[in-house]
């Protein structure tokens, strides 16, 4: 059995945690396998809504296996919190939830480093959101790390050494160090991380994939943010494409199968970095406070944008994606034009392929399509789609040759139209 990926194709928030939670009844694990807690994942049903910063959304439907991978950082304060949050819902979580001996801890001196590094920067920042995450990696990169296993084994010693590193970093670059409360507080978490399944993940997912289980892995972010691929330096710190769930989860390249790829009808980005079709007007505030673009897990303002094409195909070859899913159909609802990015003028000359540098000389080349101007939330079946958004799914599948497989017309997993069996 081979496992599929579900993964954002733009700049995060695509609605990932929606799609995973729909698709959660036809697998038997959902596992996820790279970022950490700066990855808001929004659900909605039965008239309540959730963020998930660690946990895999998998989490809510039939007890199906949940694994926080390797590749993962997990802060065990913001992972208590979200745990006990999730169980005074209603959710068995120690019985449904394991977490990988490999998988990164972030420490209360993270978060110092993350925010001097930031400082450092000035107007250069790159707004990352100061839970610690960059820093954690880069410890991880550089051989320093702390991971979820050491806490059985030699614990004390290590943390010593790898808070006096950060203390000497921290003081290097003129920062006050006072971090008692966090770190005591820090410290009782991972005794409650104790309390969960530890496991050595590679071998509990290859042992799943041995026995035919089916295998859902779920990414963060959105792979324009991917570190190797993305707009650097305007990333995360983790592969958010298809071969970060190969490192992340232990799984080898030749066992992926179906990759989903997620994507909003129009276009979002979060923090500082190049967005070619960002809208600075009233169109983009209109989609903003229509699709209440806000950060789920900082509140940020969203920067929003039309649909980009040539950012898209780019994100589906690294990924090589199967299916497509698109989100947030709904929130164009009222436009009577509906404009697709299928092409850059660089320099003024025009190209389809995605540069290398998307800061400068960048000026989009729309597509002007006719909108549908129809209220779709309530809408249960393709079949009741009006013509001109029609049009529009046919134009984007032409256009990205994958076909579109999945719609999402509302923020409930109730309002998730499948494509699959009329095609």
């Amino acid at each position: 059995m081979k496992v599929d990926v579900l993964l954002g194709l733009q700049w995060g928030d695509e609605g990932k945690g929606k799609v995973v939670d729909v698709l959660t009844p036809h697998y038997d694990v959902v596992a996820r396998f790279q970022g950490g807690p700066n990855a808001g994942h929004t659900l909605e049903f039965e008239g309540k809504k959730y963020v998930l910063r660690s946990i895999p959304s998998g989490i809510f439907q039939h007890g199906q296996v949940n694994i926080i991978g390797n590749g993962v950082v997990l802060d065990p304060v913001l992972f208590r919190d979200e745990a006990e949050s999730l169980m005074q819902s209603g959710v068995d979580l120690k019985h449904v939830l394991k977490i990988s001996r490999k998988a990164h801890l972030i420490m209360p001196t993270h978060r110092l480093l993350d925010a001097a590094y930031e400082k450092l920067k000035g107007d250069a920042k790159i707004g990352t959101t100061g839970k610690g995450i960059g820093p954690t990696y880069t410890d991880k990169v550089s051989r320093n790390g702390l991971r979820v296993g050491d806490i059985f084994c030699n614990f004390d010693e290590k943390y010593s050494i790898a808070k006096k590193r950060h203390v000497n970093l921290l003081e290097a670059l003129g920062e006050t160090v006072d971090i008692a409360e966090a770190e005591a507080k820090w410290l009782d978490a991972i005794e409650y991380l104790k309390q969960y399944d530890i496991i050595d993940s590679e071998f509990v997912v290859n042992k799943y994939i041995d026995e035919d289980k089916k295998i859902l892995c779920e990414g963060a972010q959105g792979s324009m943010l991917d570190v190797d691929f993305g707009s650097y330096p305007f990333v995360t710190s983790s592969n958010t494409v298809c071969a970060g769930a190969c490192a992340g989860l232990g799984v080898a390249p030749g066992k992926i199968g179906e990759v989903y790829g997620i994507f909003k009808a129009y276009c979002t980005r979060v923090g500082s970095g190049p967005f070619p079709t960002e809208l600075h007007d009233e169109t983009g505030a209109r989609i903003r406070d229509i699709g209440h673009e806000y950060g789920a897990v900082t509140g940020r303002e969203r920067r929003c944008g039309w649909i980009d094409l040539v950012a898209l195909r780019y994100t589906i070859m690294l990924n090589g994606v199967t299916q497509l899913i698109m989100m947030k159909s709904d929130v164009l609802d009222g436009f009577p034009v509906v404009k697709v990015c299928n092409s850059y003028r660089v320099n003024g000359v025009e190209t389809r392929d995605f540069p290398y540098d998307i800061e400068h000389g960048i000026e989009p080349v729309y597509t002007e399509m006719e909108g549908w101007n129809m209220d779709m939330t309530g809408i249960t079946s393709p079949e009741q789609f009006p013509e001109q958004f029609k049009a529009y799914i046919s134009y984007l599948e032409q256009e990205l040759n994958v076909p579109i497989t999945i719609i999402s017309v509302g923020p409930d997993r109730k309002q998730t139209i499948d494509l699959r069996n009329n095609r």
